[in-house]
């Protein structure tokens, strides 16, 4: 990305966010150093996006603390959004189908220059603005491991065209455009092949190894990360025997049938935390 950056350090206390609903995640706690893999592992339903948005300061958590980089949540939730950047989120980062990469990225540094960026740089002359933006985006394509050149049509390709890993990285360069020290990612490996997500967690490695600390949702944390489980901590209610059935009426589903039905669960699970963000109060 350019150089490195300065990530910043994550801590949580008994962190909380109760809605309307309920509890959507409740009793947090973790400390990572800056430069950190942090990995919200957990079953869908058990608030790892709402945690997400919480701790990059988009969420209103309603108990316990969180400090990143310094900055008291919730109380400074504008801050903690100064320094942080979001990709991949349902509901909150989508990507428009019929628009091109190119125009999606260059959409987003017109807004990182607009309202990220100082005064000074709004009023440097125009040619130093345009090699600023290039420069941005080009570093943002390299750190998410983009290659225009190997897409359909180039940078002209739309959005419906790009598989899934292609999208997920297109997201990751749009949020790192804007050089944060915080990055959150959610559903890091939905519906993705063994292979793709581990080119994804070397990707998101790579990241945090150049300085800026990130947190990822996923299912299944690799080894090495900062593992913060959202999961419940308290035995399941036993249920009650079912009655044997023919062996022809309880066939077992295949492997592949299972994982759709988690994939479908794990997509609901991200609207669900979309509808929570207008209900617990978003930033």
């Amino acid at each position: 990305m350019g150089g490195t950056v300065a990530g910043v350090g994550v801590t949580a206390l008994g962190l909380g966010l109760e809605g309307p609903r309920g509890w959507a995640f409740r009793g947090v706690s973790f400390e990572a150093e800056p430069g950190s893999l942090i990995t919200i592992e957990g079953p869908s339903g058990t608030g790892r996006t709402c945690l997400l948005l919480a701790l990059t300061g988009r969420m209103k958590s309603t108990e316990g603390t969180a400090t990143v980089g310094g900055s008291a949540l919730p109380k400074r939730m504008a801050a903690v959004r100064h320094v942080s950047a979001v990709a991949h989120v349902p509901g909150v980062t989508d990507l428009e189908p019929a628009l091109t990469v190119a125009e999606h990225l260059h959409e987003r540094a017109l807004l990182q220059r607009r309202f990220g960026d100082s005064l000074r740089g709004l009023l440097r002359p125009r040619a130093e603005r345009k090699s600023e933006e290039r420069l941005r985006i080009d570093a943002a394509l390299k750190a998410a491991g983009l290659d225009l050149a190997s897409l359909p049509k180039g940078s002209r390709t739309a959005v419906r065209d790009l598989e899934r890993p292609e999208a997920l990285r297109l997201s990751l360069a749009l949020a790192l455009i804007g050089r944060p020290q915080l990055l959150g990612v959610d559903d890091t490996d939905l519906k993705l092949s063994d292979a793709e997500r581990a080119e994804i967690w070397a990707l998101l490695r790579s990241v945090a190894e150049n300085g800026t600390t990130v947190v990822a949702v996923c299912s299944e944390a690799p080894a090495g990360t900062v593992v913060v489980s959202t999961g419940p901590t308290e035995p399941a209610e036993p249920t009650a025997p079912t009655e044997p059935t023919d062996a022809t009426d309880e066939a077992p589903a295949s492997r592949d049938a299972q994982k759709d039905v988690q994939e479908d669960v794990q997509e609901s699970d991200g609207k669900e935390a979309a509808d929570a963000l207008a209900e617990a109060g978003r930033a």
